[in-house]
């Protein structure tokens, strides 16, 4: 790949880049939260004590209104550093992230979160270049907060996963992205690819509104991650940028993401899956899920709660009774 003055090339560019990217996630990191989240953490943890707590997604992009689920992942040393039976422990370890679905009141506010549990282990390969799975990197990449860790080692370890899934986004977005354009054009490419990997349904622009709540941050992201994924880049027209991949780079590259993404729908469809049996509480999150949008309250017995795929039968014929299926 060739290289220009000031991208990657010399050790000295390298370090450079490192420092500034790291510095400038670890600010991102530590930046205060709404304490409601803060106060759900402490709740949730117990005397739980994990490496850390990464908080993300829609209610830290739009605050925590009455209806928002907060969605959390929580990083350990060791499976057995999160309390849950043996069969989760084990499924987690072949199949990550196991979702657990919390409940706290809070200041006597009823509030709910998505948790998902990794290891380090598995929050290092899966946010770096040569995983399969698109999930954990692509999350990431996208702004999060660290809101509990265990101490400044943990959070530093955590961190660093933090900041190799921006390198691997980024370079993932040259090989994806425009021959040149903006640093908004690389990463609404790059998010348009990512959610189209997944088996999940998002609205038209999700990748765009993305990009465009926090345009800045993109924008100073986005070279030195190149510098550090090796990507070598010129200056286009305006602000446009080019980065400097040959014929045969880009065709390789797209290659690769075709197996990611033939790959990627079966790895959701096997969670699903896995979740059916490990999905802690999952009886109250469809119960809350159903309620949401469709105003039928739902009551969740202890016999659903332990068991909810023997309990799911009555509840949807109930749900069928009551004309739910039907269009509208």
């Amino acid at each position: 790949m060739h290289m220009r003055e000031g991208q990657a090339g010399t050790v000295d560019q390298q370090a450079k880049a490192l420092a500034e990217l790291t510095t400038l996630l670890a600010h991102e990191l530590a930046t205060p939260v709404d304490d409601l989240v803060q106060q759900f953490v402490m709740q949730m943890l117990g005397d739980a004590r994990p490496l850390g707590v990464l908080f993300y997604g829609s209610g830290l992009r739009g605050g925590v209104g009455e209806d928002t689920l907060l969605d959390f992942y929580i990083i350990v040393d060791r499976q057995a550093d999160w309390p849950r039976s043996f069969l989760a422990r084990q499924c987690n370890a072949l199949l990550p992230p196991n979702v657990e679905y919390h409940e706290q009141r809070v200041n006597g506010r009823g509030m709910r979160a998505k948790v998902a549990i990794l290891t380090l282990a598995q929050f290092r390969r899966l946010t770096g270049f040569a995983t399969y799975d698109t999930t954990l990197w692509a999350r990431f990449s996208q702004p999060s907060r660290l809101v509990w860790a265990k101490d400044v080692q943990a959070a530093g370890r955590i961190g660093a996963c933090i900041v190799q899934a921006h390198v691997t986004a980024a370079r993932w977005a040259a090989i994806l992205g425009p021959e040149q354009g903006s640093p908004a054009a690389f990463w609404e490419a790059l998010y348009t690819n990512t959610y189209a990997a997944e088996l999940r349904v998002e609205k038209n622009g999700r990748s765009g509104s993305i990009v465009e709540a926090w345009p800045q941050r993109y924008a100073m992201l986005l070279q030195p991650c190149w510098v550090l994924a090796r990507v070598s880049v010129v200056q286009a027209a305006g602000a446009n940028l080019r980065p400097i991949l040959s014929l045969q780079e880009r065709e390789a590259g797209k290659q690769a993401w075709a197996l990611r993404v033939a790959l990627g729908r079966p790895l959701n469809i096997l969670r699903l899956v896995k979740a059916a049996f490990t999905f802690s509480g999952g009886a109250r999150y469809a119960a809350w899920k159903i309620r949401r949008h469709s105003g039928v309250t739902i009551e969740v017995s202890a016999f659903a709660e332990k068991h909810p795929l023997l309990a799911a039968p009555p509840v949807l014929f109930r749900l069928w009774r009551r004309g739910i299926f039907r269009r509208r």
